[in-house]
């Protein structure tokens, strides 16, 4: 088969089958995908993979038969990867017994499908999570690794707040991707790639919820680049853990707002720092982002409901998956809320969604552990979304702080303040 692709004498060894029938599949694959994007070669990945497909749906039968035969020829990525959150713990998120089936029915594949991945290279039994790059988790890129990554959360962190390079790949491409050590060169690899077609120019009188903000940036520029001018007014030029995780909330929404895959933010993202406005393309549009333009946006989201004067009954907060930082102050948030109000316990169900390793590493810190289990929360590392997808506690009247979760689910988004409002 000729391929449009300028490709190295070993990737033509490997597509003429002399290392495998299997290898030669994995590379086609990719090989293909970039050239669906004008791709004119392969560059070396120079860091992890991270899967978006973490989940044993018994319908994506060809992917464990391709698993299978990956694992059969001893394939295995590069180097150890991660992987986008499980989607049950019944210790800390209970389901009834037909919840259970569903999710039985749903996932009924979980089990074998984890066995597969850890002989491809999965990192280890806690390697799951949305937030594969906080330091906890272990698999942080640098600045200017070229990467191949699916899950959206994820992208827009790597891309923007660390300068690295992925582009928003497409599930199974990555893990293909992995094994090969090769990725094709297009959209956010390359310079042009990652110039802005918008400038956001925020001129509200406060900081903007992350999560409403990000969503108004997703819905208007959808998978464009965003040059965010103001922001820093508000959040400085140092990526403190705060700041991060207010880019990582706002990414998220923008990712799922919309299809953003990468932002700037004037004075505080690395290209933005060293570069300037000469990332804007000389034909940029402008959306201004004031207090109207922010109250517009949160009346613009659709309640779900069947009714819509419930009372809550869940509240999920982690969509993408906390921080350390985050859990240290929601529990300092919960427990000044619970003294000032003079109640021992939530009204509501809270769950708090982080990695195996941020919730390990919080529960060492016991003070902080037993006051925010006391309060009722549960801590768990699944994904809300999966809980949501199934159709019978999509009936359920969930909050959530989360834009992502509510963008893909039924449940209906709070702020934070609101949600603290709403638990109690």
């Amino acid at each position: 088969m000729d391929f449009k692709m300028r490709l190295t004498p070993k990737e033509i060894e490997i597509l003429e089958g002399k290392h495998g029938e299997t290898l030669k599949k994995a590379l086609k694959s990719v090989v293909l995908y970039g050239e669906t994007f004008g791709a004119e070669e392969l560059v070396d990945i120079t860091g992890p993979v991270h899967l978006v497909t973490s989940f044993g749906i018994p319908i994506l039968e060809p992917v464990f038969d391709m698993m299978e035969e990956l694992i059969s020829e001893g394939l295995l990525t590069k180097e150890k990867f991660t992987v986008d959150p499980r989607p049950i713990d019944y210790e800390n998120v209970k389901a009834n017994l037909l919840e259970k089936i569903v999710f039985k029915i749903m996932y009924g594949k979980q089990k074998e499908y984890e066995s597969q991945l850890k002989k491809v290279g999965l990192k280890d039994d806690n390697s799951f999570t949305c937030t594969c790059y906080l330091p906890e988790v272990g698999n942080i890129p640098k600045r200017g690794d070229i990467l191949s990554w699916a899950e959206s959360s994820a992208v827009v962190y790597a891309n923007s707040v660390i300068g690295a390079r992925t582009n928003r790949n497409s599930g199974i491409i990555e893990l293909l991707s992995g094994i090969v050590g090769k990725t094709p060169k297009f959209g956010f690899l390359t310079d042009g790639g990652r110039r802005a077609k918008w400038l956001i120019e925020l001129k509200t009188s406060f900081l903007p919820n992350p999560q409403v903000l990000g969503s108004a940036i997703g819905m208007k520029v959808m998978e464009d680049v965003p040059y965010i001018a103001g922001l820093d007014r508000f959040l400085g030029n140092n990526l403190s853990d705060d700041v991060k995780d207010y880019l990582k909330d706002m990414g998220a929404a923008s990712a799922s707002n919309g299809a953003v895959g990468l932002y700037h933010v004037e004075n505080l993202t690395p290209e933005a720092v060293d570069f300037k406005r000469e990332l804007l393309l000389k034909d940029y549009n402008t959306y201004i982002i004031d207090d109207s333009e922010i109250e517009r946006i949160i009346k613009s989201y659709p309640l779900m409901w069947k009714s819509k004067d419930a009372k809550p009954s869940l509240c999920f907060i982690g969509c993408p998956h906390l921080s350390l930082n985050q859990l240290k102050n929601w529990t300092e948030k919960i427990s000044k809320e619970l003294e000032k109000r003079g109640n021992k316990k939530l009204k509501v169900n809270t769950i708090l969604c982080a990695a195996p390793d941020v919730i390990e590493e919080f529960k060492k810190d016991s003070k902080n552990y037993e006051k925010l289990i006391s309060s009722g929360v549960k801590l768990t590392y699944i994904c809300p979304l999966m809980y949501m997808n199934n159709p019978l506690c999509s009936k359920k009247a969930v909050i959530t702080n989360s834009n992502k979760l509510r963008t893909y689910s039924t449940a209906r988004f709070y702020t934070d303040d609101e949600i603290l409002n709403y638990i109690f």
